[in-house]
């Protein structure tokens, strides 16, 4: 295969037919330089347009030239940033045709063979901007506790193993979210239509019932198949402001029964005591999210509030997928479990010797429960090292990931979870599905096979196929992260594009031998300072203190630091964003505690999803 080259194109003045049609300005932000384009290759390119080229052989000296072989849009609006991020990656945007006629022939689901669940109450509750509602929730009291309902869209029924569709949703493992628009793990047709739960509509769901009492803890539950109807589609807000008052607390302006909002959240304060119980790794990290203008542009980056409805929601979840893991472990049926392993012993130690300059002193004797590193960050909330704190405990902890080996869950301080709360857009929730509808008897013998179409066998039997799946779907949660990430980093710098030479109060969020990683306060957006940009001095990484010296002035730059900084390049092409910094800070003498504990470089990175 060719080298190719992904980015945008700018034609070049021709002069009496000689020279470059253009260049092409790399998406990829490690590559500075742009590809030239010889006269006749740009395939009709025009400017400002997102294309992919291949390398043209010839001489190793100077730009790499390139030859266009597909255009793909203006760059232009958040729509392009989603194109560049799905063309770099390689995200499977275009569903077979064979998958997209089996959505078609998708019809309702009747109440046979299930609970009827339509009287009940039950509430879906997203974001805003949601189009696709895969869960829905009822609680009640009963006796010193609670009945809790968690109704999950049974996308098991149409999604069946080794269909178009099955092999089209484990292809793209989950569906990707970005501003305005969303790439689906499953067509439309399922995923914003017969999958989604609707309000006033009949949906099928498998279901888990769960009791708990007064003090949140589970008593007993069990899973069914059923056939509900949605009382009403509310966001987080609406639920927040009918939690605070402002709204009925009962629910009746969404035309649900007395009480119904009342219910789910005195359901939520037990569990909610139960978590506090549990002790389980809080880390109040800020979720920034684009803002689009009604024309699609981005207008603005936003700090996404952490309210009490999004708490009763995860906590819900949460409950569920326990349950869900549960049953998987007593049956051994062939699923997967959510699993987050305890950091290492010598990761702990570098960050109790990164935290104890701001004062944290980490326990390092015994066994580190997760709500101990809640606990000794708890005297930082408020402050401005917080933030880099949490991100720094992030980066010590192993990312969570999917296994068919229960190794329990260290950041929610649990002994078993899975993922059962989202098929229509996780495949690893459709496995659970199918393992508990296999498992329990919940369908007819066609769903009593395990996520490869082979016939149903226990866990342990189906030990290497679910291996294989589960490093599968890692990658793909992995590669929609990063694509994430890169919207916003790009959307970021596209902000800022016009503003270079402005001044602006940074914060170091990160420090190697050769770059600074500093975060705009003002915006959070996050760039670099190249090393070899700082005033002349002889500069020393000290890896004790994650740290830079100058050598001459004592000047000392460390994790946490403010800085005046001056915006020297912002491409929002790449993403990539420089800073030079104005003024050192004041002389420092070394502190001591820092020259004891070995932390390494750190750099900062995005939120790892724990959960």
């Amino acid at each position: 295969m060719p080298e190719t080259v992904l980015g945008v194109y700018r034609p070049a003045e021709l002069r009496q037919g000689r020279g470059d049609a253009g260049k092409i300005f790399p998406a990829d932000r490690r590559v500075r330089e742009p590809w030239r384009v010889p006269a006749g290759a740009s395939g009709g390119a025009e400017d400002g347009e997102i294309v992919r080229a291949e390398l043209l052989p010839g001489p190793g000296r100077g730009a790499r030239r390139a030859r266009v072989t597909a255009r793909l849009g203006r760059f232009d609006g958040a729509e392009s940033l989603a194109r560049l991020a799905i063309s770099s990656l390689g995200i499977p945007e275009t569903f077979p045709a064979e998958a997209l006629e089996e959505a078609a022939s998708a019809g309702a689901i009747g109440p046979a063979g299930r609970e009827d669940l339509r009287a009940l109450p039950l509430v879906t509750i997203d974001g805003a901007d949601a189009r696709d509602f895969d869960d829905a929730v009822f609680a009640e009291p009963a006796g010193a506790g609670f009945r809790i309902i968690v109704a999950i869209a049974d996308v098991a029924h149409y999604v069946r193993p080794g269909s178009a569709l099955d092999r089209a949703a484990r292809e793209r493992g989950n569906s990707v979210y970005f501003p305005g628009r969303v790439v689906p793990m499953l067509p439309p047709a399922l995923s914003e239509q017969w999958c989604s739960l609707q309000p006033g509509v009949d949906r099928g769901v498998v279901f888990a019932e769960i009791e708990i009492d007064a003090d949140g803890e589970k008593r007993r539950h069990r899973f069914g198949r059923g056939l509900m109807r949605s009382a009403a589609r509310l966001t987080y807000e609406a639920l927040q402001r009918a939690a605070e008052g402002s709204e009925n607390h009962g629910g009746e302006e969404h035309g649900l029964p007395a009480g119904t909002i009342a219910n789910l959240y005195a359901a939520w304060q037990a569990l909610s005591a139960a978590r506090r119980a549990r002790r389980p790794l809080e880390l109040e990290l800020p979720e920034r999210r684009i803002v689009l203008d009604t024309t699609g542009k981005i207008a603005a980056i936003a700090t996404t509030p952490r309210l009490d409805s999004h708490r009763l929601i995860e906590d819900f979840m949460i409950l569920a997928n326990v349950a869900a893991a549960e049953e998987i472990l007593q049956g051994a049926l062939p699923g997967l479990f959510r699993a987050h392993a305890e950091p290492a012993t010598e990761k702990i130690a570098s960050l109790a010797g990164f935290l104890r300059p701001f004062g944290v002193r980490l326990p390092l004797r015994g066994r580190l429960a997760p709500g101990d590193l809640t606990a000794s960050l708890a005297s930082l909330a408020g402050t401005e090292a917080a933030g880099i704190a949490a991100e720094r405990t992030l980066q010590s902890l192993p990312q969570a990931g999917y296994s068919p080996t229960n190794i329990g869950h260290f950041g929610l301080a649990l002994a078993a979870y899975a993922h059962f709360t989202s098929p229509i857009r996780r495949y690893a929730d459709l496995v659970v599905h199918r393992a508990l509808i296999g498992g329990l008897g919940l369908g007819p013998e066609e769903h009593d096979r395990g996520p490869e179409g082979h016939d149903r066998g226990s866990g342990n039997e189906m030990a290497p196929a679910l291996e294989a799946l589960a490093r599968d779907l890692g990658t793909a949660e992995r590669r929609a992260v990063e694509a994430e990430r890169a919207v916003l980093a790009r959307a970021q710098a596209g902000l800022l594009a016009g503003q270079v030479g402005s001044i602006a109060e940074a914060r170091i969020s990160g420090v190697t031998r050769s770059l600074l990683f500093v975060t705009l306060i003002a915006t959070g957006a996050e760039g670099i300072v190249p090393v070899s940009t700082l005033p002349a001095d002889s500069w020393r990484f000290e890896e004790a203190s994650t740290s830079l010296w100058a050598a001459r002035s004592g000047s000392r730059l460390a994790i946490g630091q403010r800085l005046r900084v001056r915006l020297a390049e912002a491409d929002p092409i790449s993403g990539r964003i420089v800073m030079r910094v104005l003024a050192l800070p004041p002389t420092e003498t070394r502190p001591a505690e820092t020259r004891a504990a070995k932390t390494g470089p750190t750099r900062r990175g995005g939120r790892n999803r724990l959960r």
